[in-house]
């Protein structure tokens, strides 16, 4: 497969640095409505990133369903209907109210790879082994100039009208903004592994924390477990040397067992950070994933936060590229608005389930004992952390005296003409309405469809699957100017 064509474009619509999976859905989203995308990334194409996420969660199956890609990557993958941390907390993810009612336990690159080929199909104009060096906007520019710099060292300059970092925690483009990333390091010393065991565990999915230790184990269904461990007493730098006896050791201690762990394939040191970004959006160049937010692998939050980001920012950039909004600059302003307060909630959340992870004295072990006891037998208070954990419960601020409905997510609606995820697969916005209701005029390309029943509320769904609008008696006025926004 040829990764590079052999004329790279000078000028683009939209430039990406990053081909992880936020960059690529990101990356298809623009192409499949034929905005001109190129997408560069550092590394040799197919080069694994040794990668920690194995958890694609609802909110993110039901966004790869609105793209037609969900159903096969559960094909691929194995989807677990409870997630069990520390022997004691059990969230029972069957109750989600959702086509997919569970976690899909999957690599990363399973889903790299069906976004890679979504991707190359929309056109998407792919650069590896190429880095950003630098970038410059002036304060009335109406594009970015970014330098690049190619795996034989030449450089090159590529001008596009909107950049996005999708570059991960040592984002060259966040760097090159000179924005900082203020946070600190929440576990040092943690152990990482693809490794074989002689005895497949009984769970899926294998995370407990016990006195000093706590382990992590998942498959990826070839024969080799990744393996991540953790223990109080061994804080070495991520530079020191580590083996497979202290990896087997801290299993034993927070599982139990070691499973009869053995032929690493590679193993190595990292520490985990909390880190979020001030402000998602500077000018004409977005930041998203983890070249944003960073926190720790606790309930598998980072992928699926990242991929979420760009069903977010995606429909916005088209929209303003494509001329479909009446005011440009607020729409782009409101990714930052709605996602940076979601990326805020992911690192609190994760902090502390690793917090809890990590308790040590009596007293912190009682709380994460009555926290555990709490989540697992209360019903609000479960639903409320599976709601959280599967990205189902996120919704995003509506205006003032909206509908009760505005800014939530939609669920994927049974409508006369399909359900509300298929239509959603040409990435425009969904109006729904009873019988006899005509569809106004629309800026930009409009499915009208309909009730089963005899419900008589109008929703304006947007691209990513929430409610742009709602109303029980519909002004069309008003219908008209949700749809300029």
């Amino acid at each position: 497969m040829t990764t590079t064509p052999s004329t790279a474009p000078e000028t683009v619509d939209v430039l990406i640095v990053g081909a992880g999976p936020t960059g690529l859905l990101l990356a298809g989203d623009l192409a499949a409505q034929g905005i001109s995308v190129t997408l560069v990334e550092r590394r040799p194409h197919r080069t694994n990133n040794m990668t920690r996420a194995f958890a694609v969660h609802a909110r993110t199956l039901e966004l790869l369903d609105s793209r037609g890609l969900a159903d096969e990557l559960i094909r691929k993958g194995t989807p677990l209907t409870s997630l069990r941390f520390f022997g004691k907390l059990s969230l029972d993810l069957s109750r989600l109210h959702t086509r997919f009612p569970f976690v899909l336990i999957t690599p990363q690159y399973e889903v790299e790879h069906l976004l890679e080929r979504r991707a190359r199909t929309a056109g998407v104009h792919f650069r590896y082994e190429t880095e950003l060096t630098s970038l410059h906007q002036g304060a009335a520019a109406e594009s970015v100039t970014a330098e690049l710099r190619e795996a034989d060292g030449s450089r090159t300059t590529l001008t596009a009208r909107y950049l996005v970092g999708t570059d991960g925690m040592r984002s060259p483009v966040r760097h090159a903004l000179g924005l900082p990333f203020p946070g600190r390091s929440v576990i040092r010393s943690m152990v990482l592994a693809d490794v074989r065991l002689t005895d497949e565990p009984s769970d899926i999915l294998t995370v407990s924390g016990e006195g000093d230790a706590f382990a992590f184990i998942a498959p990826f269904g070839d024969g080799w477990y990744r393996v991540m461990g953790w223990h109080r007493a061994h804080q070495a730098a991520d530079s020191d040397p580590v083996d497979l006896d202290e990896l087997r050791e801290i299993c034993r201690t927070a599982l139990g067992t070691d499973f009869g762990m053995h032929e690493a394939r590679w193993i190595s040191r990292f520490h985990s950070d909390e880190r979020q970004v001030p402000s998602y959006r500077t000018g004409r160049v977005f930041l998203a994933g983890d070249a944003a937010h960073v926190h720790s692998p606790a309930g598998g939050q980072g992928m699926n936060t990242g991929l979420q980001d760009a069903a977010n920012l995606s429909w916005k950039l088209a929209a303003v590229l494509r001329g479909h909004t009446a005011d440009p600059e607020a729409l782009l302003d409101s990714y930052h608005a709605e996602r940076h307060p979601v990326g805020a909630r992911v690192l609190r959340t994760s902090g502390a389930l690793v917090r809890l992870a990590m308790a040590r004295t009596p007293l912190q072990r009682t709380v994460r004992t009555v926290t555990s006891k709490t989540l697992t037998t209360v019903r609000p208070a479960s639903d409320k952390a599976i709601g959280m954990v599967s990205g189902i419960a996120i919704a995003y601020r509506a205006p003032r005296g909206a509908h009760p409905l505005t800014a939530k997510r939609a669920p994927d609606l049974s409508l006369r003409e399909g359900r509300l995820h298929q239509l959603l697969r040409d990435g425009t916005f969904v109006l729904v309405t009873p019988d006899g209701t005509a569809a106004p005029a629309s800026p930009a390309p409009l499915v009208h469809a309909h009730w089963q029943g005899d419900r008589t509320t109008t929703l304006l769904v947007r691209p990513d699957g929430y409610i742009a609008w709602a109303s029980d008696h519909p002004d069309p006025a008003a219908l008209r100017a949700a749809l300029d926004r």
